[in-house]
């Protein structure tokens, strides 16, 4: 147990437990091939079916449903083992993507929807993804303008017809199945609804797979849908709610984002603490400098009191508490202190830092996109700005 999760209550002995199961499975699955995985853009398939066998892909969902059972906190704490032993972002990001592409079926979908696409997944058979983003959208999920319209067959066999484009999808390259947000009804958030488009679907296709900054071993795709046709009871819920559906799942991702901020941010401080212990300049250790000391508290201070914000909210949203705002908030503040103390990391490595390959360069990278993804840090913070009664 480290000295961080004595002070912490939340982490009970079954959820630390959890932690060192992501810890062991990191150490054990992930290390020794991750930055073959980082240079070839992709995860294999395989892992997904060894995290499920293990029980740790189904952490967090509901028995019923073909989960593990455990709640927020739960996967806060398998997250924070993955994190502790060096797991990229990329990694958890497409690992994980069916904690954005799944809790909407859970919810609202039918039998029929939980039993094809939600349960093979938890068991590591399937891969999905969520396609919300379109090109030049970004955040505004309100102006979507992928179109599903209606049809009704003459033999009663109704489908909808889907056509538009989106893209920055995570996983989207090896996606089975992708939660596609379309606009079924009017302008505006009313008129959205969700519908699970299988990826062997005629007219579905990756036109891009996209290259960038970090997040390297997550697959990143542009997607295009030209007349494709999904049967209606591919719907997820009610027509028209889907924006209300995405909604719901906003305070959960911002927390999984608020944690893999900090989780950058408490792994580049141990690989710059113990480097500055070791690297000598001018005969003595680095540590050795006050200048490195104070900067190296400067990044345990950002990254503690991170977690602690980011914790608190999700034991609020787990116990019943309206925690939009103070989600945003917990997001900002870890993302913040992922960006500031991976780049103080890299400044004491100095040029080794700087090199590809080097596990804080990869950190400082993958941290960058977190400000940006799951909603720009402007957008929520106006956003936590009209909750919280700033607003005019």
């Amino acid at each position: 147990m480290s000295d961080l999760d004595r002070l912490d209550h939340r982490f009970t002995p079954e959820r630390l437990a959890l932690k060192e199961a992501g810890a062991e499975f990191t150490r054990r699955e992930i290390a020794p091939h991750l930055q073959q995985w980082e240079d070839d853009g992709i995860l294999p398939r395989e892992l997904h079916k060894a995290a499920a066998a293990q029980g740790l892909l189904a952490v967090g969902y509901p028995e019923e449903a073909g989960g593990e059972g455990g709640d927020l906190l739960d996967v806060c704490a398998l997250q924070e083992g993955f994190m502790a032993e060096g797991a990229s972002g990329g990694l958890i990001a497409s690992l994980f993507t069916h904690g954005i592409s799944l809790p909407h079926m859970i919810a609202h979908g039918s039998a029929y929807l939980v039993d094809t696409f939600v349960r093979p997944t938890l068991a590591g058979e399937l891969i999905g993804s969520l396609a919300v983003t379109e090109p030049g959208g970004g955040s505004d999920v309100a102006g979507i303008t992928t179109r599903a319209e209606l049809i009704r067959g003459d033999d009663g066999d109704s489908h909808y017809l889907i056509n538009g484009s989106k893209t920055f999808i995570t996983s989207g390259v090896r996606a089975d199945f992708v939660t596609t947000a379309v606009r079924t009804g009017g302008p505006g958030h009313g008129g959205v609804s969700l519908i699970v488009v299988p990826t062997d679907s005629p007219g579905f296709s990756v036109t891009r797979k996209l290259d960038k900054m970090g997040w390297h071993a997550s697959d990143t795709a542009e997607l295009a849908y030209v007349d494709v046709r999904v049967p209606v009871k591919n719907l997820v819920g009610e027509v028209d709610k889907g924006f209300y559906y995405i909604a719901e799942c906003f305070v959960s991702e911002r927390i999984a984002l608020a944690l893999m901020g900090y989780g950058h941010a408490f792994r580049a401080l141990e690989l710059a603490a113990a480097y500055t212990k070791e690297r000598e300049t001018f005969g003595k250790p680095l540590a050795a400098n006050q200048v490195v000391r104070a900067k190296l508290v400067e990044m345990r201070r950002r990254a503690e009191v991170a977690r602690i914000y980011t914790l608190d909210v999700a034991a609020r949203h787990v116990a019943g508490e309206d925690v939009i705002a103070e989600a945003c908030l917990a997001k900002q503040t870890a993302v913040e202190a992922a960006v500031d103390v991976t780049n103080d990391a890299v400044q004491l490595f100095g040029g080794t830092g700087y090199m590809h390959g080097s596990e804080v360069e990869r950190h400082y990278r993958d941290a960058r996109l977190l400000p940006i993804g799951g909603g720009a840090t402007e957008v929520l913070t106006d956003l936590a700005a009209r909750l919280l009664g700033y607003a005019s």
